[in-house]
């Protein structure tokens, strides 16, 4: 079922995703060399704490596996998704890292991912994740009212094939409000005019995960890893769907 946010809840979805827009600019003096992802994990639970807020992913739960033990998510290089932070996993000059981060206030979640640089990184790694970047713009200006999933869906796939890439097997966007994961599901590739049709006062986070060899993946327990090892990235925003432009909730306003 999908779910019309009234102007209450977008208004709590409003403050849970400017926690989040916060926090990755917070991060960005802490991804260098030589930090662990277990760190940056407890950096933005301390940080999400204080704002009063919870880590919507630490407990969360799937059938067939433990519960998710990190406040974030943190994807190195060729891991796409759901990365566990580890204190063995101590990021390096050149690597690039997937953070993902929801959090839960006032019954609201919201939920953004950005990746970051480690140091200089190479022209491959940086092309990466511009193209990323780029296509969850694409994907965004599709999400307007009267349109359907299937049009951010194509939107985003077709762009990255054009340039070369890889949309991640299996892996979307979804909607989100009072639970993390609603109706509908956002694939990074479709057609054009299928799927839910899109009405204002929906939010839905669109997340491109983009490799540069395959778009194949493999599982280990929560965590997904492009199939050649090859890199990936991942950028995420909550938008909400309004008369006219979406609105992207988890952009931070200055």
């Amino acid at each position: 079922m999908i779910h019309i946010k009234s102007a209450d809840g977008i208004k709590k979805m409003r403050e849970s995703n400017r926690i989040i827009a916060v926090l990755f600019e917070k991060l960005r003096e802490y991804v260098k060399p030589g930090i662990s992802t277990w760190e940056l994990a407890v950096i933005a639970e301390d940080f999400i704490r204080s704002e009063g807020a919870s880590p919507s992913f630490k407990g969360y739960t799937v059938s067939g596996l433990s519960p998710f033990p990190g406040a974030i998510c943190s994807s190195v290089n060729s891991c796409i998704v759901h990365g566990i932070p580890s204190k063995r996993t101590i990021l390096k000059e050149g690597d690039i890292i997937g953070i993902d981060v929801g959090t839960l206030k006032n019954g609201y979640h919201g939920d953004a991912a950005f990746t970051y640089n480690v140091g200089k990184i190479s022209k491959e790694a940086s092309d990466l994740m511009d193209i990323t970047k780029k296509a969850l713009e694409i994907g965004i200006s599709k999400a307007v009212a009267g349109s359907r999933v299937g049009d951010i869906s194509y939107a985003i796939g077709s762009f990255v094939k054009s340039k070369g890439y890889y949309v991640a097997d299996n892996l979307t966007g979804h909607g989100i409000g009072r639970e993390l994961h609603e109706d509908p599901m956002i694939p990074n590739s479709g057609t054009k005019g299928k799927g839910a049709r899109l009405k204002k006062g929906m939010t839905l986070a669109i997340e491109p995960m983009v490799n540069i060899g395959t778009n194949r993946v493999y599982e280990k327990g929560w965590e997904f890893f492009v199939q050649d090892k090859s890199l990936s990235a991942h950028y995420e925003h909550t938008i909400l769907i309004t008369d006219g432009e979406p609105e992207k909730l988890s952009e931070l306003r200055v």
